[in-house]
């Protein structure tokens, strides 16, 4: 089982995240939505697509753009489609 952990905080846990390029994709109903709000940010990847961003929000502290997925990810990261990754600072243990 991956969890997913920020600031003492599970954000998400399953066993079936898909890795990709070192990162564990959560599917999205594995994520606690209450931490998570949607950012304006998006970055471009050459063969995933277009990411979107959240903003993780924890016990009134917030970890901006800590979180991204791909809405209409290009065919070749199409098993990345409606799950969610983190990055700085999350734990995420496998």
């Amino acid at each position: 089982m991956a969890i997913a952990r920020w600031n003492g905080t599970v954000i998400a846990e399953s066993d079936n995240t898909v890795v990709v390029e070192g990162n564990h994709y959560f599917p999205i109903d594995s994520v606690n939505q209450q931490y998570l709000k949607p950012s304006e940010t998006t970055s471009v990847c050459h063969w995933k697509g277009t990411a979107s961003y959240y903003t993780l929000s924890v016990d009134g502290q917030e970890n901006q753009d800590a979180a991204w997925y791909y809405t209409e990810p290009f065919e070749a990261a199409a098993q990345i489609k409606d799950h969610v990754a983190f990055w700085k600072g999350v734990d995420v243990t496998p």
